[in-house]
C-alpha cells in the first residue's frame, strides 16, 4: 500500500468524545474542588446537577443519587462548597463535567478537617492522656478565670460562685476569646497563672458560637500551654455539643462555663445541710469505736487477771533469791577450797627453799670457777713447755741450722734440690742456697760419684 491509498485517521464524534473521556478519566484521579454552586438543577431522578463557579470560570458537575443520598451539607445556589470529583466528559453533548463523590461547606469543612488533623497529632503526643491529668482541689480558695471580661462566660462564673460558694476568691485573667489575638493572649495568661501561683485551679470558659468563633480554643499553642500549667485546668467552651483541642487538653472538661464553675465549687448549702447528718454519723461511729475499745480492754483485764502476772513475779523473785543463796554457798565453798589448795602450795614451797638452794648453787659454782680457773691456768703452763720442746726439737732438725755449719742446698732453674750431678747439665745454671743469701752458678763442669751403697 502506498502513501496515496493511506489517508488521515478520521474519528466520529462519538468516538472523539469517548477518546477525550478516556483521557480525562485517566489523566486525574480523585481531585478537590472548591468553587460557588450556581445552576442547581434536582431532576425527579434524584440525580443532582449544578456549575461550580469562581470568579473567572466554571465548570458543570453531576451528583448521582447514590451519592446525593449520602451528603449531609445542603446544596443550594450561592452556597460555597468543596466537593471530591472525578474529571470527566459528557459525551452526548461533548460537555466537560466533574462527576462528585462527596461535597463539604468550604468553610466549615476546612476547619473540621484542620481540627481533626491537630486532635490526632496532639493525642499521639500523649497531651489528652487520662493519666497525665490531675484532680481538681476539693476546696479551692483562689480560683483563676481566662476568659473575656465583657462576656456572658464571666457573669455565669460569678453567679455560680457567689450562689455555691461565696467562700471562693476569684481572680479574673482578662483575654478576647476570638480572632486573631486571642491564642496568644490566652497562651500568656495561662502562664501567668501558673508563674503567680495565686489560684489552686484556674477555669478557661467562653460562651457558645460558631466553629470559627472558637478556634482560638483549637490552638496547638493553647493546648500546649493548659499542659505545661502547673494549675489544674478545668475547659467550659461553648454549649455542650462543642469540644474543642482546649477541652481535649484540659484535666478535666466541662458543658459549658456554668458546668465548669460548679464543678469547682462545691455547694455549701448542701454541705451545711449535711451537717447534722454526718456529725449524728460520726457520733455513732465514735461511741462503736468507744464501745468496741472498752469491750477490748474488758476482756484484757480479764487475761490479765487469770494470768495473776504479781504472783508470777512474786514467785520469780522467789527463785531469783534461792538462786542468789546457792550462788553464795557454791562461792563460799570455792573460795575455802582455793585457800586450803594455796596454803598447800606455801607449805611446799616453804620445804622446797629455793632461796636457800639458790645460795648453796651460787657457792658451788663460785669453787666450780676457780677450779676453772686454776686447771686452765695449769693446762696453758703444760702447753707452753711442750710447745718450747717441740720447737727446740724442730730447730735442731731445721735446714737452716744445717746451713748455719756451712753445708749448702743446690736447686735447679725449676726450684727443685739437686741430689744426683747427672740430673744437671755441663752449661745449666743452678741456685745455691746458703746460711745467709743465694748465689747463681753455671755448671762448668760435672763429677759424678758412685754410689757408696753400691
Amino acid at each position: 500500500m502506498t502513501a496515496a491509498d493511506t489517508g488521515p485517521t478520521v474519528f466520529t464524534v462519538s468516538e472523539l468524545n469517548r477518546a477525550a473521556r478516556d483521557l480525562l478519566e485517566h489523566s486525574f484521579g480523585l481531585l478537590w474542588v472548591e468553587g460557588e454552586i450556581s445552576n442547581l438543577a434536582r431532576p425527579r431522578s434524584g440525580h443532582v446537577y449544578f456549575s461550580l463557579k469562581d470568579g473567572d470560570a466554571q465548570v458543570r458537575c453531576a451528583l448521582f443519587r447514590n451519592k446525593a443520598r449520602l451528603l449531609r451539607v445542603a446544596l443550594d445556589d450561592g452556597a460555597q462548597i468543596r466537593v471530591r470529583a472525578r474529571v470527566s466528559l459528557y459525551t452526548a453533548r461533548g460537555d466537560y463535567q466533574l462527576i462528585v463523590e462527596h461535597a463539604e461547606d468550604a468553610g466549615a469543612g476546612a476547619l473540621q478537617r484542620a481540627f481533626e488533623q491537630r486532635r490526632a497529632r496532639l493525642d499521639a503526643e500523649g497531651l489528652f492522656a487520662v493519666e497525665r491529668k490531675r484532680a481538681l482541689p476539693a476546696l479551692p480558695a483562689r480560683i483563676g478565670v481566662i476568659t473575656s471580661a465583657t462576656g456572658a462566660a464571666v457573669r455565669d462564673v460569678l453567679s455560680v460562685v457567689s450562689r455555691r460558694y461565696p467562700l471562693g476568691a476569684l481572680r479574673l485573667y482578662p483575654v478576647p476569646v476570638q480572632g486573631e489575638a486571642a491564642p496568644p493572649a490566652i497562651v500568656k495568661a495561662l502562664m501567668r497563672a501558673g508563674a503567680r501561683a495565686d489560684c489552686d485551679v484556674i477555669l478557661l470558659v467562653r460562651g457558645g458560637g460558631a466553629l470559627e468563633d472558637l478556634q482560638a480554643f483549637n490552638d496547638e499553642d493553647v493546648a500546649r500551654a493548659i499542659v505545661a500549667c502547673p494549675v489544674p485546668v478545668v475547659s467550659g467552651v461553648g454549649h455542650e455539643v462543642d469540644v474543642t483541642i482546649a477541652d481535649l487538653a484540659a484535666d478535666v472538661r466541662a458543658a459549658t462555663p456554668s458546668a465548669a464553675a460548679e464543678l469547682v465549687c462545691p455547694d455549701m448549702a448542701a454541705r451545711a445541710a449535711l451537717l447534722p447528718r454526718s456529725s449524728a454519723r460520726l457520733e455513732r461511729r465514735m461511741r462503736a469505736r468507744l464501745d468496741e475499745a472498752r469491750f477490748r480492754l474488758t476482756g484484757l483485764e480479764q487475761r490479765l487477771a487469770r494470768q495473776r502476772p504479781q504472783r508470777r513475779l512474786e514467785i520469780a523473785a522467789q527463785r531469783i533469791d534461792e538462786a542468789e543463796l546457792r550462788l553464795q554457798r557454791n562461792a563460799r565453798s570455792r573460795l575455802a577450797a582455793h585457800r586450803g589448795h594455796l596454803q598447800w602450795i606455801e607449805a611446799r614451797l616453804f620445804r622446797v627453799a629455793p632461796a636457800r638452794r639458790l645460795a648453796m648453787a651460787e657457792g658451788e659454782l663460785a669453787g666450780l670457777s676457780q677450779r676453772l680457773h686454776r686447771a686452765g691456768a695449769a693446762r696453758v703452763v703444760a702447753a707452753q713447755r711442750q710447745l718450747g720442746s717441740a720447737v727446740r726439737a724442730l730447730h735442731s732438725v731445721s735446714p737452716l741450722q744445717t746451713l748455719e755449719r756451712g753445708y749448702a742446698i743446690a736447686r735447679d732453674a725449676q726450684g727443685g734440690v739437686l741430689r744426683e750431678a747427672s740430673t744437671v747439665a755441663v752449661g745449666e745454671t743452678v741456685t745455691i742456697d746458703l746460711a745467709r743469701g743465694q748465689l747463681d752458678c753455671a755448671v762448668r763442669a760435672r763429677h759424678e760419684r758412685a754410689d757408696p751403697e753400691q
